[in-house]
């Protein structure tokens, strides 16, 4: 059974980081990412890792938690934060497996013209 406080607290010291090397070791080898921005989810431990170093970059340091709901292997955290002059508000819905590794990570985001600025800028990181 995964113990969902510790998993969380790996994932939250990894954001305070804000150093991306550190989130391949949180995933779970066939992990899977899904973002309003992709039409497909993106499998695999390197490709997830990629996107969420992406989203950490892009993000910043105005990147936010505000609120936390737990379930026995999941967590949804609300978040704000700002790109491009338009403020982010969404959800990280996350679940782990009975390693403590991440299994599923899903974003959603409003409103769209704030998901249109973080597509803009997510594309430009993950090109350069």
């Amino acid at each position: 059974m995964t113990d969902v406080s510790d998993a969380l607290a790996r994932w939250h010291a990894v954001l305070e980081s804000r150093d991306p090397a550190g989130v391949p070791a949180l995933l779970a080898e066939d992990a899977v990412f899904r973002s309003p921005a992709l039409f497909a989810p993106q499998s695999g431990r390197a490709v997830v890792a990629g996107y969420l170093g992406a989203a950490m970059a892009v993000l910043g340091p105005a990147f936010r938690y505000h609120r936390e709901w737990t379930g026995s292997d999941s967590a949804v955290l609300e978040f704000t934060s700002e790109v491009d002059g338009r403020e982010i508000h969404g959800i990280d819905m996350i679940t782990w497996d009975s390693s403590g590794l991440i299994r599923e990570f899903t974003v959603m985001v409003r409103p769209f013209s704030a998901l249109q600025a973080l597509m803009q800028a997510m594309a430009a990181q993950l090109a350069g």
